[in-house]
């Protein structure tokens, strides 16, 4: 995917104003629109321009935009580093006039999920006894939040601190941080919205403002992955409990102690999967046990003698036939 530089596409400074923004768009529009233009390349000269203009015009979008185009410039490749949009606060809504399919790949990674959790518009709110003045709630705003996969797994109390876009009169936009107090319920998974009644934007004529939507995603853990509600771990094993059976213990996200059953003839590769041991919910998830065994290293005596022993008394193992077997028929182990 290339970076586009959507300020030189309106032809206007990084820190143009929005009535800047609005007077070059308005200039290109003119000159590029269809329906007037004799310019051949005319229509995706205007996708190109509509499309930069749903950018620099929006005061939200555009902060995230400066914020992860620092040093690209337009043309080169470009990959959006992971959870590059946690914390920021959008609105809701597509950009107006504009259909799914007039945006570029660039657009649609970036912004194609910014305020999927808000409903985006204000919602109508009904009028006061007088039946004077207009009243319209407030529109829902949304944000995308990253926690430890320890506060879903026990529930937490915690703060978090939002990007919020503003104009200042010079209308330039900037990025001011609020902080709000948060209850993360346990077994929340990722993708899954946490609401905050009267958050979002103002109400109109003294109606109710809106709720901000965080939509929860987790944070690299150095252990425990999450699928859904399940937790996938990798679980480090001896041959000798590989191959004989044993009971291993396993560390929880909580720090305490789970006893799991490893089978005997057990590879490396293999699953043993936990009901219910995962993310704690109505219904709970499993954990996960991806084991590895880990061999004794040849220069310890003790299991170089080993080895070499096995090696005598075994000529007839074929490690890469035995292998290809196991590939024919992966197994996975579950245990309550």
């Amino acid at each position: 995917m290339q970076f586009k530089d959507y300020y030189a596409v309106l032809g206007v400074a990084r820190d143009a104003t929005a009535d800047d923004i609005k007077k070059a768009f308005r200039k290109l529009a003119r000159k590029y629109h269809p329906d007037v233009s004799k310019e051949a390349d005319a229509a995706a000269r205007m996708s190109e321009i509509n499309e930069a203009n749903a950018v620099l015009s929006d005061p939200e979008r555009r902060a995230a935009y400066d914020a992860i185009g620092q040093g690209h410039q337009a043309g080169e490749r470009f990959t959006p580093p992971p959870d590059w949009d946690a914390g920021f606060e959008f609105r809701g809504g597509r950009p107006e006039g504009m259909d799914a399919g007039e945006f570029s790949d660039f657009f649609s990674e970036l912004f194609g999920r910014m305020g999927q959790g808000a409903r985006g518009q204000a919602r109508a709110a009904p009028r006061g006894d007088g039946g004077a003045g207009f009243r319209a709630a407030g529109e829902d705003h949304h944000a995308k939040i990253l926690l430890d996969i320890e506060d879903a797994w026990r529930g937490a109390h915690r703060r978090i601190t939002l990007k919020v876009p503003q104009v200042d009169a010079q209308g330039r936009v900037r990025l001011v941080e609020r902080t709000l107090e948060v209850n993360i319920p346990a077994g929340v998974k990722a993708g899954q919205f946490i609401r905050l009644a009267g958050q979002g934007g103002p109400g109109l004529g003294g109606a109710p403002a809106g709720d901000l939507m965080l939509e929860v995603h987790f944070k690299p853990h150095p252990r425990f992955r999450v699928d859904g509600a399940d937790l996938v771990t990798e679980l480090a094993v001896a041959p000798w409990e590989a191959a004989l059976g044993a009971v291993v213990p396993v560390t929880l996200p909580d720090g305490s102690t789970l006893k799991v059953r490893v089978p005997a003839g057990a590879q490396g590769g293999q699953s043993v999967t936990v009901r219910g041991r995962g993310l704690p919910a109505r219904t709970p998830g499993d954990l996960e046990l991806q084991l590895r065994v880990v061999l004794p290293s040849a220069f310890d005596p003790r299991a170089k003698k080993l080895y070499e022993q096995m090696a005598s008394d075994m000529p007839d193992f074929d490690a890469r036939k035995v292998a290809a077997a196991q590939a024919e028929r992966p197994g996975r182990e579950e245990t309550r």
